[in-house]
């Protein structure tokens, strides 16, 4: 039996990495939240962990009393070493990290060095540090799989082959809510609209990235990382149905693809149960109820936040950082009605430009260019 910690078990991935959970024999020994306690103390009640973090300092004091009264013994920690504690138990076998933002960095090299094998979630830990993560693992001898739809669909696709007979890899995207609008139909778009997505159930700043075209960008960062390519043998398509979750080219001219519904579900037990597929009651596709299957070229001038993602990858060193933190900070001030829609990618491209260029961070240049970013976005638009 696996046991397992969920860095992030209130958040869209971690609901429903507990609801996958159901259906598979884990133990789970440890969860992290920010700020839910609420929905923390229900997972607690069904989950019995060992230990749960919650970042929040004052939250984790009043979910401690609340477990105290209910004669609850698990151990409530806070802050990020908090989320350290719990990303490197001793007993637990693999660490699952769902949360969103930077804060996941820390956990998850601690749970590397840990010797912890990484179902990965958290986007921001790639992004950022991939530089660094990927030979960690390597020298930890961890194994990191991958969440993300298109990751794991490339990751599926690559099982029984030869890396080095690989072309290209395709990742999908579905476009978002925009696709097709031109840049004057964006001026007006409302958080409203931006959230709607038309495929996925995510959480809002996922949601956003997706509207954006970042998601994306981030995701061809990640893919670097983990299948060890250059940025000529990455490539997006838009591919509005999300049936299609990825595809790889191999050099004799074969494409390998990974089809499934748009359910997270699918990809968060794969990575769990990795060689193993486990039986699941997860809807099926109904390829005599598909239409269409239809693909098109991302318009990256229009959602320049996609060309962003690659400018910032060729460029090496702490841009992708940059990129990344300037994002946060960005779709932050767009869900606070802080800042338009076409704001966002005008916020990256100035903190882009105003970075000078670490070649080679270390983990501690990083976490200072992330800082840096964040006070420079707040500077020139928080007031």
């Amino acid at each position: 039996m696996k046991k397992i910690s969920i860095l992030g078990s209130t958040g869209s991935i971690g609901t429903q990495a507990i609801d996958v959970l159901k259906n598979l024999k884990m133990e789970v020994l440890g969860l992290t939240a920010h700020s839910n306690i609420e929905l923390l103390e229900q997972q607690i009640y069904e989950l019995q962990p060992l230990v749960v973090a919650v970042t929040d300092h004052e939250k984790a004091l009043e979910l401690r009393r609340r477990l105290r009264t209910n004669l609850v013994e698990t151990k409530v920690v806070s802050g990020i070493e908090g989320l350290i504690e719990v990303a490197t138990l001793d007993e637990v076998d693999i660490v699952l990290t769902s949360i969103v933002g930077m804060v996941g960095l820390r956990p998850t090299v601690a749970a590397i060095e840990a010797g912890k094998h990484i179902a990965l979630a958290n986007k921001e830990t790639l992004v950022t540090a991939g530089e660094l993560i990927m030979p960690l693992a390597k020298q930890h001898g961890v194994m990191i799989y991958p969440v993300d739809s298109e990751h794991s669909a490339i990751f599926q696709c690559l099982q029984g082959n030869n890396a080095k007979e690989v072309e290209k890899i395709i990742l999908t995207a579905s476009g978002g809510p925009f696709r097709g609008k031109t840049i004057n139909e964006l001026r007006n778009v409302t958080l409203s609209d931006a959230l709607n997505h038309p495929n996925w159930s995510m959480g809002k700043k996922i949601t956003i990235d997706s509207a954006t075209l970042m998601n994306k960008g981030l995701e061809v960062i990640e893919a670097k990382w983990l299948f060890d390519l250059d940025i000529k043998d990455l490539e997006v398509v838009v591919h509005p149905q999300s049936i299609i979750h990825s595809m790889v080219l191999y050099q004799d001219g074969s494409y390998m693809a990974q089809l499934g519904q748009p359910d997270m579900r699918v990809p968060i037990q794969y990575a769990l149960t990795y060689p193993k597929r486990i039986k699941n009651n997860f809807q099926r596709l109904d390829f005599t109820g598909l239409k269409d299957l239809t693909f098109e070229k991302p318009d990256q001038g229009t959602f320049q936040c996609l060309q962003l993602a690659f400018d910032a990858l060729a460029r090496k060193g702490t841009q992708p950082t940059v990129l990344n933190a300037a994002n946060e900070e960005a779709v932050n001030l767009f869900l606070n009605n802080q800042c338009s829609f076409l704001d966002i990618p005008e916020i990256i491209l100035q903190s882009m430009d105003a970075h000078r260029n670490i070649l080679e961070p270390t983990l501690d240049d990083i976490l200072e260019v992330e800082n840096w970013t964040r006070n420079f976005v707040k500077g020139r638009w928080s007031e």
